[in-house]
């Protein structure tokens, strides 16, 4: 996919190796982050621009790009995810690909906390009493928490109502690089993996 654009790129770090290996790349995030990961933004030249996709417009003609990749972001809307999978559809070229992962709310840890009478969301003093909302256009939004986990099933409703076809949607296996005696971690990741819906993530891609 030749031109690829990240929502919610933060430090830049996929949209890095995306044009180590060609790619021309763009990606937007609620807040300018440029100046914390120099690395990404200036050496390797990817265009950024600060956007609220919840309720704005992508700066971006329609049918611009080969793919769209929105990682680990939708948990964190405060309001409904439609506008921004709107504007995605309205971005991609005719066959272009949509790319979502999320947290998955029925993931073996959220399972095992509740089991233990524990919350699954993050501490609520801090994350949710005490936070403080940003307010953007006489709206209010909580971008530092997670606001909303998905299903699996869920994942594939919300590509399905956003217009998107050739769905494909799967748990995600949860690899991590461990060298040493840390290393022994893995196992218990490996264990968990085996069951699918056990796992921490979900993925889904779909065409315009």
């Amino acid at each position: 996919r030749k031109r690829v654009l990240d929502v919610g790129c933060d430090g830049g770090i996929m949209l890095s190796m995306l044009k180590i290996l060609g790619h021309e790349c763009y990606g937007v995030d609620f807040v300018d982050c440029r100046d914390q990961y120099p690395f990404a933004f200036e050496n390797h030249q990817i265009k950024f621009a600060v956007c609220n996709i919840e309720v704005d417009a992508l700066p971006f003609p329609d049918d611009y790009f080969d793919a769209v990749s929105c990682g680990q972001c939708l948990e964190h809307f405060t309001h409904s995810p439609k506008q921004a999978m709107s504007e995605f559809r309205r971005v991609l070229r005719p066959g272009g690909l949509v790319e979502i992962d999320l947290p998955n709310v029925a993931c073996f840890r959220n399972r095992s906390r509740l089991l233990r009478g524990k919350n699954i969301t993050w501490d609520f003093e801090s994350a949710y009493f005490d936070a403080e909302q940003i307010n953007y256009r006489n709206m209010s939004f909580f971008p530092l928490r997670h606001n909303r986990e998905y299903t699996l099933s869920e994942l594939r409703t919300l590509l399905e109502r956003s217009n998107f076809s050739s769905i494909k949607t799967r748990f995600m296996k949860s690899k991590r690089l461990r060298r040493g005696f840390s290393g022994i971690l893995s196992i218990g990741s490996g264990i968990r993996d085996i069951v699918p819906s056990f796992r921490k993530s979900i993925i889904g891609l779909g065409l315009k």
